[in-house]
């Protein structure tokens, strides 16, 4: 079930959220480049958000591809292709609300918010942004609660528990 060709490297999937012409005023007048802000996904478990620089556009989306594949993070998927808990994630002046949800529910996220989730291989899944609209940090403050995120196992496990003292019986 693994998304991996046949040489066993991971299928990357990449979305650009933004790219931004940006100056940098100068002794000569202003320096113009362009800031790339990719997400990938391998649309099962694996994330991450980057960032990139250049002259030219191309070569900011590749340095952003790079960037994000050096910050890859592993999220908990539960049943019915949601999240174990509610969270929130915060990145700068973004706040990233994230709920689990039923089967069917759908994505409901918009922007930079959704794309992360969805190629995390999130099915199911209700957010709400809160603060800054800012595409950047509103995908860093998603990663940061992706990143947040427990199962039961791993709360077994940590507080050396039985299952039925977590639920309460």
């Amino acid at each position: 079930m693994s998304n991996e060709n046949e040489n066993g490297k991971i299928i990357w999937e990449q979305r650009v959220v933004k790219v931004s012409r940006v100056s940098k005023v100068v002794k000569g007048g202003k320096k113009i480049s362009f800031r790339a802000t990719v997400v990938i996904g391998d649309m099962e478990q694996k994330v991450g958000v980057g960032v990139g620089k250049a002259k030219e556009v191309s070569i900011a989306v590749k340095k952003a591809e790079t960037d994000a594949k050096k910050n890859i993070i592993n999220i908990p998927i539960a049943e019915g292709k949601t999240i174990p808990h509610s969270m929130i994630g915060v990145a700068g002046g973004s706040k990233v609300f994230i709920r689990p949800a039923v089967q069917g529910t759908g994505v409901i996220a918009g922007g930079s918010v959704r794309i992360v989730l969805e190629l995390a291989g999130i099915k199911n899944i209700l957010s709400k942004q809160l603060g800054s609209n800012n595409p950047l940090n509103n995908a860093r403050a998603t990663i940061m609660a992706l990143k947040d995120l427990t199962t039961i196992e791993q709360v077994i496990q940590k507080r050396q528990i039985s299952f039925e003292q977590i639920i309460g019986k």
